[in-house]
């Protein structure tokens, strides 16, 4: 069973700029790059630190404290320290609004 929540407005997104939300709970950074929104856990899995304050290039988001990136569509780390993947979640565009399953992670273990 999906259980997709309004996470924001799809107009409140900058492009490539990320936005941090709470959903359920869960902390998430939204990214909208490449024509595409993104929703990946917002803590980095090296160090307990927010992934909205980093940088976005190429479909990666870039924690600010050590400098792992991590790949929007698959939460993988493309880079040292972070060695562990983080969560991204299914989304999907209704009405302008940006809508996020955090119950369900796309991520796969390697």
């Amino acid at each position: 069973m999906t259980t997709f929540v309004r996470a924001c407005a799809l107009s409140e997104l900058e492009e490539d700029t990320p936005k941090r939300v709470e959903l359920d709970g869960t902390p998430v950074s939204l990214v909208h790059t490449e024509g595409e929104v993104f929703a990946i856990h917002d803590i980095c899995s090296h160090a307990n630190v927010s992934l909205s304050e980093g940088e976005v290039e190429d479909c990666q988001i870039e924690c600010w404290l050590h400098g792992s990136a991590f790949d929007l569509r698959t939460g993988k780390p493309s880079g040292l320290p972070a060695t562990r993947p983080v969560p991204v979640y299914p989304v999907k565009i209704e009405g302008g609004s940006v809508l996020v399953d955090v119950h369900a992670s796309l991520t796969q273990e390697s």
